[in-house]
């Protein structure tokens, strides 16, 4: 049958064409799934699936490792921020000789200045070969001022229960160092920062590591822990040498702060002895007694999960962060008995002695401000919230304390003073001392409230009451601290220590109380400020008491205050042979100065320079007289030679050359000089340019 539509495709055929490709298609992929699956490869051990205890296994060592290195992390942090706090209190030293320097009369700007400087090299020598030995090494004498309750146990070490089931609680005596001292520690040796590694120890003990015995290896491993305890300071992460270096400085400044008190009369080599003893016998106890640790090396010894107090006080819960006990009160009573037991300066009370350069003063209270950052932040010992803490209390109390004694000052004597506003910042830097670990920012304010107030009139007080107390020291220094150091107790913020040092309250340095029914602990305020008090009049009256001793041991040997000609001459040039200002002639001290001999006098004058040439005397008899009046001589010089004498630079045969001054009178005073001299001879002056 033919197609009625030859040139078209019927419909059936289309879809055939279309379909049969995909149903082929589809056909093969059929094929392919109804094959056998093919057989499981045999498993790959190192690709076999973990365990859950190979799981748990891998976490634990991810968790250590993760711990390790955060605590490496906290170490060098602590480590890091410990270096920069030393270099801050060293920073202090220029800052307090800039300070004082700057108090001190012109003539006395350079000897007050060495004996702040000099103590770094003095005591910085005495705390490597001793001073770190005596302070924080193992109590050497111990000495009981309270008890405590324990329980009570029997002979086998069991402890003792009473009918009600509760332990049985006796009083036992509190002993802890007045001083300490190890062997180990005396000029910093190598093997106490080092320590030691086991197989050291095998090698001593000539034992076979391999085949050591239980026993064996448990004597190994305490004599390792024992001779390791003083690689770093108990309970921190800083090394040994780190916290010496950073306590050094503190012993340091504080025999530099002592010596503002007898300022401009002592003699040089009388002060370097008084520093020596001083820092031995005053500074080592008293720091021992406050700031010592037990150097543990097994939990057995801890209390609480912490090497306990060693030092007096410390055990018996006082708390001092920084140093006021045993920096400011120390050195403020120790100055004050100085300046009862030795003589005032001449012409004291008499006339006023006027700073040398305020400008230096306040440069030197701005670098004290900036170094105390360090002085109480590195307290902390630790680069935690705590340091952070003291940090910001520091900058609160010594702004508040300036303030406080400018408007004093102001409504007092009816003009604020740069060394008002110098004086009080410092005072508070002093009252926040021992307080900045422990206080909250609004304790600050009012610390530093209180330290200017009542410092400035311990300072007012000081002309009332006859003392000659240069430079104040004991007036911000002893008052401050004491103030200080009470206080504290009174500001306590034990949340704020807890959450900035990082530890539980049960282990705060002070005196708590524990609720039995809640197991709460709390900051026990009356308790703290009776030990406050207890170890603020100690460290005065020790301090005082150890002083008057070394003074007068000093005094009567080789004699503490130098001369009035070598103290009317400045101690600059009686002592040190230089001049820390040559800025002109000395006009306040014209009346009481003597000369020496000398061809070729200082120079004190400024400006204009000129020859006096004399006619008439010859070269030797002119050189004859002008050497005997340059001699001291019991009277004061004459009129004319207080006249030339500051100007002069250099004599020639009968050429006098000056430097300032009005050349007509002066060659008219060296005329009216020398006729004088040589009794009616001719004498004849002109000027040369």
């Amino acid at each position: 049958m033919l197609c009625p539509f030859p040139n078209q495709e019927m419909p059936v055929f289309r879809a055939v064409r279309v379909l049969l490709p995909a149903l082929i298609l589809f056909a093969f992929s059929m094929s392919a799934f109804a094959q056998d699956a093919p057989k499981p490869a045999e498993p790959d051990p190192a690709k076999t699936p973990a365990t859950v205890k190979d799981v748990t296994d891998a976490k634990v060592e991810a968790l250590a490792a993760a711990t390790s290195a955060t605590t490496a992390a906290h170490k060098y942090s602590d480590i890091s921020w410990m270096l920069v706090a030393t270099a801050l209190v060293m920073f202090m030293m220029p800052g307090l000789a800039l300070f004082y320097g700057g108090m001190a009369r012109r003539k006395n700007i350079l000897g007050t200045m060495m004996h702040t400087m000099v103590a770094l090299g003095l005591v910085g020598v005495q705390w490597v070969v001793v001073g770190y030995a005596l302070s924080f090494g193992t109590p050497l004498i111990k000495f009981s001022i309270s008890d405590t309750e324990v329980e009570k146990k029997n002979a086998a070490g069991e402890v003792e229960k009473g009918s009600d089931g509760k332990p049985v609680m006796v009083s036992e005596p509190i002993k802890a160092g007045l001083i300490g001292f190890s062997p180990e520690l005396v000029c910093l040796g190598v093997s106490a920062a080092v320590g030691v590694s086991e197989d050291d120890i095998y090698g001593e003990m000539k034992i076979a590591k391999d085949k050591a015995t239980d026993d064996e290896k448990k004597k190994v491993a305490d004599t390792v822990a024992e001779r390791n305890r003083f690689k770093s300071f108990p309970n921190t992460n800083i090394p040994l040498y780190l916290h010496a270096m950073f306590q050094g400085m503190f012993a340091i400044i504080t025999v530099a702060l002592v010596s503002g008190a007898f300022a401009e009369r002592v003699k040089f080599g009388s002060y370097l002895l008084f520093a020596l003893i001083w820092t031995t016998v005053v500074y080592d106890p008293l720091a021992h007694m406050v700031w010592s640790l037990e150097w543990t090396y097994a939990d057995s010894q801890k209390v609480n999960g912490l090497s306990p107090a060693a030092g007096l006080f410390g055990a018996n819960g006082a708390i001092d962060f920084a140093g006021g006990t045993v920096v400011h009160i120390a050195a403020g009573f120790s100055g004050l008995a100085a300046v009862l037991l030795l003589r005032k300066r001449n012409g004291y009370g008499k006339q006023t002695f006027h700073p040398s350069n305020m400008t230096l003063t306040l440069l030197g209270a701005g670098m004290l401000w900036f170094g105390w950052f360090g002085f109480n932040g590195g307290s902390a010992l630790y680069s935690n919230p705590q340091a952070v803490s003291a940090f910001t209390v520091t900058q609160i109390a010594a702004a508040m304390a300036g303030l406080a004694w400018t408007i004093v000052e102001w409504l007092h004597r009816g003009k604020p003073t740069a060394l008002g506003f110098a004086s009080g910042l410092v005072a508070g830097l002093v009252a926040i001392t021992p307080a900045s670990g422990f206080v909250a920012p609004v304790g600050a304010l009012w610390i530093g409230a209180l330290a200017g107030i009542v410092c400035y009139w311990a300072v007012a007080a000081k002309s009332k009451l006859g003392y000659d107390d240069s430079l104040d020291a004991f007036g911000i220094h002893g008052v401050g601290g004491f103030l200080g150091a009470i206080v504290t107790a009174l500001f306590v913020s034990l949340p704020l220590w807890v959450y900035g040092s990082e530890m539980l309250p049960s282990q705060f340095p002070g005196k708590t109380t524990l609720d039995e029914l809640t197991k709460v602990v709390s900051y026990d305020m009356k308790a703290q400020l009776m030990w406050q008090i207890k170890a603020a009049c100690f460290s005065a009256v020790y301090a005082f008491g150890a002083t008057c001793l070394i003074i007068l041991l000093i005094d009567k040997t080789i004699g503490f205050t130098c001369t009035p000609k070598d103290e009317a001459a400045g101690l600059d040039l009686s002592m040190h042979g230089e001049v820390g200002q040559d800025l002109g002639p000395d006009v306040d001290a014209s009346a009481l100065l003597t000369m020496k001999s000398a061809v070729a006098p200082p120079v004190n004058g400024s400006g204009k320079r000129f020859s006096v040439v004399i006619d008439g005397p010859t070269s030797a008899q002119l050189m004859a007289v002008w050497s005997k009046l340059c001699q001291s001589t019991d009277g004061p010089p004459s009129k004319e030679f207080r006249a030339v004498y500051p100007y002069i630079t250099t004599v020639s045969g009968n050429k006098f050359r000056f430097r300032g001054g009005d050349p007509v009178v002066l060659k008219d005073q060296l005329k009216k000089l020398f006729e004088n001299a040589l009794g009616g001879t001719a004498v004849k002056t002109h000027v040369e340019a």
